[in-house]
């Protein structure tokens, strides 16, 4: 890795990316924000907090795509009104309501182009092992495959790492690294549900709070209800 090496981080505005923001930085990496907006409930807020994080660690891009299809596609509680976003069950193994039908090959395909076209050495993407255990496309087996699909469909030459630094890792593993290296989580949103305040009910609301309880600390962002969730 070079002085100027560049990555692009997939930012959704929630904490597990504004953390790969970071991880990325402390390894080297001059970071390019991709974020996207497909339909999601709260995607004004996501863009707001990832637009006020890019600022804060003054990203060297941001590229904000919208990407209809996917609400178009539906068959998740995130993007169709139809179905309800369920309150948060923390030891169930089910693909839950909110999964996006692939959305992570959807959303990695627009980072492989835009790393591609700006010599981006690397693409990190903050999936972690309670992402995968609901999420297929969040499986450590699918970022090796997805990183062959890298290797075989761009120009020779080409040179693009997919980095997934937490995949092993829980929600209270990352927090802690986060708050370890300075992340400003009070400009990050996780909630599935609601843009302001937060529910503190829904899945990601649930595992947010967990880690910060966790910790012994107070997730620094506003919230309906603060259910504990420290035996869950």
């Amino acid at each position: 890795m070079t002085e100027h090496d560049r990555a692009v981080v997939l930012v959704s505005g929630g904490m597990d990316s504004a953390t790969a923001v970071y991880e990325a930085i402390e390894r080297g990496y001059d970071p390019y924000f991709l974020h996207t907006s497909y339909g999601q409930n709260t995607e004004s807020t996501e863009l707001a907090s990832a637009k006020a994080l890019a600022e804060e660690v003054e990203a060297a891009d941001f590229l904000h795509v919208e990407t209809e299809h996917l609400a178009a596609i539906g068959a998740s509680s995130l993007t169709d009104d139809g179905m309800d976003v369920e309150d948060a069950d923390l030891d169930s193994d089910e693909i839950p309501s909110s999964y996006v039908p692939f959305r992570n090959a959807n959303l990695l395909a627009m980072a492989v182009s835009y790393a591609e076209a700006n010599d981006c050495s690397a693409i990190f993407i903050g999936a972690h092992s309670e992402d995968f255990s609901g999420y297929p496309d969040c499986r450590p087996d699918f970022f090796e495959a997805f990183q062959r699909v890298i290797d075989v469909g761009t120009k020779p030459g080409t040179n693009i790492d997919l980095v997934a630094p937490f995949v092993e890792w829980s929600k209270t593993d990352i927090a802690e690294r986060g708050l370890e290296l300075g992340v400003p989580y009070e400009h990050t949103w996780s909630c599935y549900q609601d843009e302001s305040p937060a529910c503190g009910t829904c899945d990601a609301c649930a595992f947010r709070l967990q880690a910060f309880q966790n910790l012994g600390e107070r997730d620094p962002i506003e919230y309906a209800e603060r259910p504990d969730y420290t035996d869950a």
